[in-house]
């Protein structure tokens, strides 16, 4: 009799040592400042997004807005899901007389596309490079196979999406509207 006592006791005095640190960590992480996106109250106004996150895929232009890419197909090759399609031509050029690889189509699948960066990677030209641009929803799975050589990416729908958008505050709950 005294053993089960015991036994019914120490299991009480187990059981509510177990509720102590569950309550402890409970407690611990209730006052732990965080950051919380109120996604899409905020879109316009709070939202932050890493300059570093991979949205998707885009030429990189010069001032003229010219592309990098020369059709050398590498990031075609690098790409484990074929989500890249390059067509090109070979063109002869009318002051040296000399054949040149010309692009005639980029194509881009941004739904078959995991993000790797192995593309960008494998470009020696700096040709292309991922934007933070995340908002890519269409009810149309066609529209999501976009022809880099003829968009100019002039940013994303979010004003300063590129830099970040607003300024991430951590401990502050990002709920401001409009």
């Amino acid at each position: 009799m005294e053993d089960n006592k015991k036994s019914y006791f120490g299991e009480i005095g187990s059981a509510m040592k177990t509720l102590a640190v569950g309550m402890k960590t409970t407690l611990v992480e209730y006052f732990t400042p965080k950051s919380t996106e109120q996604y899409p109250e905020n879109r316009k106004t709070t939202l932050h997004i890493s300059a570093r996150h991979r949205g998707r895929l885009v030429f990189t232009r010069d001032e003229n807005e010219n592309y990098k890419c020369v059709g050398c197909t590498l990031c075609e090759k690098a790409c484990p899901n074929d989500s890249i399609k390059i067509l090109t031509e070979m063109v002869e050029d009318p002051e040296t007389g000399k054949k040149k690889r010309k692009l005639v189509d980029y194509q881009y699948d941004l739904g078959d596309c995991m993000f790797c960066e192995l593309c960008v990677n494998a470009c020696n030209f700096g040709a292309i490079h991922f934007t933070n641009d995340f908002e890519n929803a269409v009810f149309d799975r066609e529209k999501l196979v976009l022809h880099l050589d003829k968009e100019v990416y002039k940013g994303g729908s979010l004003p300063n999406l590129i830099d970040g958008g607003a300024p991430m505050e951590i401990g502050k709950f990002n709920t401001k509207t409009k």
